[in-house]
This record gives structure tokens, sequence and C-alpha cells, in this order.
């Protein structure tokens, strides 16, 4: 009897077969800008494609121990990582994944679309990284706090140096010391004290929750003898990990235990005790520094919607990949009207996510130059993008087990990795309700909402080449937001309101991404592209139309993947 066995779904070029990537790359770059990182992105594509995915295997099967005494009883505090998670360590630094924003000769060649470039090297490496875009995540965030003017101590430009380093013997990334177990998201009860000394600052207190615990340094949240309470008085400290010789813990650091977690499990994450541990403040300590540590949070945030966008990327391929092998009922799973319509439907979903996340990092990149209103935006979309994508990719990452069927439920086929890892989404760096009174917020202060509803309003001007209702729809949203925006920003406060805040930050997230898609399908019909149209359109119609677009799905199935 000859058994069957099902072809395993093939993962095509990651960067070549990806035209949205290359198509935001052409318009937010330029012809020239995206031809200049053409190689580096070819370059880091092809490792996805050969030893990152093995290494990924190899953390992800391998994952870290703690070690806590040595065999005569010397404290060492040692955490062992698997060779595949130190191999995404050196890749990340040789393809200056965090390096290339602060780079010179990056920033000579783009600019602020040095930013643009990053996110496309986290959109194909960060889904076959087994998560080393965690760390990645923190470094990029420790180190946009230490460029900032306030930092300037020499301790903080040796570390930012090994930061922003592209030689694996050098680089480091860091840890993000927040939270606390009797507050979590409310940092404002946070315990964790410092203390100036004769020989320095020194910190005390428990963290409860500090992924990539193995980096040689973290940032810390901590009050300030004297300081007054509230979120807003605490202060980043940034504390090295381990002693001058590299090896021994900093003198007080204990690692209570490692995390057991539902996902991102070849990620080293642990609960920290810190007893007079030495540190140094990042900024003026007799200076309220809840607001430095934003700039740390921010970068983080958008770090989670590329997080979210590529692995939703790469669940999309595998589920292509698949129905191009799978058969069923006398024929491929591809050409099953309601299969296709269904894989079409996260391929829109894919678009917004992926067009969120870009023009977040294009945001971040601009305000990073000098542009005040880049940054008064990004104020409001860091949070939406992290919250609208944290809400995406779950969903998604669900539907691609389903369509592995059984498959897709059996662990050593790689596939339950995508819903696992994609749940610490929503939750990291602020749930979806944190993050919705942090939109309330947004809107209350400076531009608030107009420059997204002056957004909303070119896009409805663009939209005139889509399919029929989506100028309506555009329109439609926009007044409902304008009307609800004003009505949120006239009492945040009132519990109406802030019941409220979840569902109006989606549609504002949901909005915001329609009038992205729509802005880049402008261009590229002028080019004449006519995918991203579509996408644009069939995300207005389903997402601010609710309206029924399988038939659109299966029909435009092939254009659309």
């Amino acid at each position: 009897m000859t058994r069957f066995t099902q072809q395993p779904p093939t993962l095509r070029d990651p960067y070549s077969t990806d035209p949205q990537l290359r198509g935001w790359l052409d318009r937010l770059l330029g012809d020239a800008g995206h031809a200049a990182a053409k190689g580096r992105l070819a370059e880091l594509s092809a490792e996805v494609l050969g030893p990152l995915r093995a290494a990924h295997h190899d953390a992800e099967t391998h994952p870290p121990v703690l070690t806590r005494f040595d065999a005569w009883g010397n404290r060492i505090e040692r955490v062992d990582t698997a060779a595949g998670w130190r191999a995404q360590r050196d890749a990340a630094a040789r393809h200056g994944v965090v390096a290339l924003p602060y780079l010179p000769d990056s920033r000579t060649t783009w600019g602020s679309g040095a930013r643009v470039v990053q996110h496309a090297l986290l959109h194909l490496w960060g889904p076959e990284s087994a998560t080393f875009s965690c760390p990645v995540a923190m470094a990029d965030g420790a180190a946009a706090l230490l460029s900032l003017p306030g930092a300037a101590h020499p301790v903080h430009r040796e570390w930012l140096e090994k930061l922003t380093s592209t030689d694996p013997a050098v680089a480091v990334t860091s840890g993000q010391w927040m939270t606390e177990s009797q507050g979590g998201s409310d940092i404002a009860r946070s315990t964790t004290t410092a203390r100036h000394t004769p020989h320095g600052w020194r910190l005390t207190g428990d963290k409860w929750f500090c992924s990539a615990i193995d980096s040689a340094m973290a940032i810390a949240l901590a009050r300030p003898e004297g300081a007054g309470p509230g979120s807003r008085n605490l202060v980043p400290f940034l504390v090295p990990r381990y002693d001058a010789d590299g090896v021994s813990p900093a003198a007080g650091l204990q690692v209570l235990r490692l995390k057991d977690k539902l996902g991102t499990r070849a990620v080293p994450t642990g609960e920290v005790r810190l007893d007079d541990v030495p540190a140094f403040p990042v900024g003026d300590p007799a200076q309220p520094g809840l607001h430095a540590m934003m700039t740390l949070v921010v970068v983080t945030r958008l770090h989670n919607a590329a997080a979210a966008a590529g692995g939703m990327r790469r669940g999309l391929e595998y589920a292509i990949g698949y129905a191009g092998e799978r058969t069923v009922a006398g024929g491929l799973l591809a050409a099953n009207p309601l299969h296709r319509a269904t894989l079409g439907g996260l391929a829109v979903d894919t678009a917004g996510a992926f067009a969120l996340a870009a023009h977040a990092f294009a945001l971040l990149g601009r305000a990073e130059h000098g542009d005040a209103a880049a940054a008064a935006e990004l104020r409001l979309v860091a949070p939406l993008a992290k919250l609208t994508t944290g809400r995406l990719a779950p969903a998604a990452a669900s539907e691609y087990l389903e369509a592995f069927g059984g498959a897709g439920y059996v662990e050593d086929t790689g596939i339950p990795r995508l819903l696992r890892d994609a749940q610490v989404l929503p939750i990291w760096e602020g749930t979806t309700n944190v993050l919705s009174v942090d939109v309330l917020r947004a809107l209350t202060s400076g531009d608030g909402v107009r420059p997204l509803l002056r957004r909303f309003e070119a896009a409805a001007d663009a939209a005139v080449h889509g399919l029929p209702g989506v100028a309506e729809a555009v329109v439609a949203a926009a007044r409902r937001l304008a009307t609800d925006v004003e009505t949120a920003a006239v009492d945040p406060r009132s519990p109406r309101v802030q019941a409220g805040a979840r569902e109006l930050a989606l549609r504002l997230g949901h909005a915001l991404t329609a009038a992205l898609l729509l802005e880049h399908a402008a261009w590229a019909l002028d080019r004449g592209d006519e995918r991203p149209t579509l996408l644009a359109s069939l995300w207005t119609l389903r997402q601010l139309g609710r309206a029924d677009v399988s038939a659109e799905l299966h029909e435009h199935y092939d254009e659309l993947l």
C-alpha cells in the first residue's frame, strides 16, 4: 500500500514576490531610493529563505534556560540560548536592522526614508526571526532614547554605539523594564526607587515582565527619592546587565525566573529583582522623565505593528502555497471559490496592516528629521497603528491555521506558532483598551485628529477609480468620525466616552487605513498599476461600508495575491 504524503507549502522569495512592499518603497523612497536599497533587501530575503529559517527553527525548538548558580553555589544568573537565537542576533547586526536609521551613510542616502528601509527589513526578516524582532524593537527604542539631546553622558554614547553597531562582535540589544506585578500597565503604581549615592545611582525594586533578559543592558523606569507620585515623575535609567567583564551579573541583580509563555518561546523573558543595582539616568533625574521614556515606547509600538503586518504576510504566503498543493473535492484548494474568497479577504487585511506600519515608520523618520507636522500626526498614528494591527494579526493567524485543516493544529508543521506568536501583539506595549485611552488623549491635544480628517477628505477625492460606493463610504465614515471625535473631545473622561473608546479607536484605525491605501492607489494608477486600487476598494467597502465583497474576492484572487 502506498502511503500518501502531502507536499508542504513552498515559501516564495519574500521580497521579489511582494508587490505591495516594492510599490510602497517606490513611492516613499522614489525609484532611485528604492534602487539603492534593493541589494540590501535582496540579500536579507535570500537568507530568510535559507539559514535564517533554519536558525528560526533551532531557536524555537531549544528554548532558553536559566542557571542561577554554578556548581559551587556562586550566583551566575546565566541565560543559555540556542545557537539559532545567537545566529539571529548576528544577522540583525549584519543587516543593520536596528542600526540603519542611525548610520550616517543611510541618512545621506535616504534621509528620513532610512526608517522606511528599516521597516522593509523588519517586514522581510521578522516572521523568520524566532521573534528576535522583540529585542531588536527594544534596542531601537533604547537607541532613540539615548539619541535625545539630554542623553549626552559618555556612558550613554558608549552604549548607543553598541546598540547601533553592525559588527556582531560589538552589537548589543536592550531590555525594557517597566511593568511591575502590582501595576502592570498602570506604571503610576511603580515602586522601584532610584537612590543617589557617592558612587552613582542605585535602583531597588522588582520588575515583573522583562523580555530579552539576555540583553547586555536595559532601560528601567524608577522613581528617584523625593520625586512626587504618579507616572510622570518616573525617570528612565540605563542598567548594565553585566559587570565590566561582560559575564558576571551586575551587583545586586537577580533573575528570579524565566516566564513560561504561550508564544515567543525563544525569547528569554524573566522577572528581575534589583537590589542597589548600578544605573545611569537618561536625562535630568530631577525632572519628570516619562515624556522621554515615551520616545522608546513609540518606537517599540511601531515595531509591534511591523511584526503584525510581517507575520500576516508570511502566514498568507504559507496558506497560498498550501492551497496550490492541496487537492480537495477533485481539484486544487486554490480553485475552490469559497477558499479563494477567504484567502482574498486575508490578503486585503494584510495590505491594510502593511499600510499602517509603513506609514507609521515614514512618519517616525520625518519626525526625527525635524518635521513638526509628522511628529504631531505620529502621536495619534502610533497607538492607532499598534492597536489596529494588533487586532488584525491574531484573527488572521487563526484563519491561517484553519486553512491548513488538521495540519494547522500540529506543532511540528510550524503553523501553530503563527497563532501563538500573534497573540502577544495586542498585549505587549499596551492592550487595545490601554491604547484606546491613549488615542483619546491624542485627540484632545495639539492638532489631534485634524490631520487624519484632512487625509480622509483627500482619500475620498482619490477614490474615483475604485469600485462603486468607495468614495461614498469614505465620506460617510469621515463625517461620522468627525462628529464622534468632537463629542469625545468635549469630555474625554466621561464614562460614556471611555466606554466607547475602543470602538472609536478601531474605527479611526480602519478609516486611516482606507485613506492610506487609497492614497497609494491613486499614485499607482498613474504608473499603470491597478492592484492597489483593488485592495484599497475592497478594504474600504468591507471595513467602512460593511459590504459583502466575497464575489469580488473570489473573482480577483490571483490579482490580490
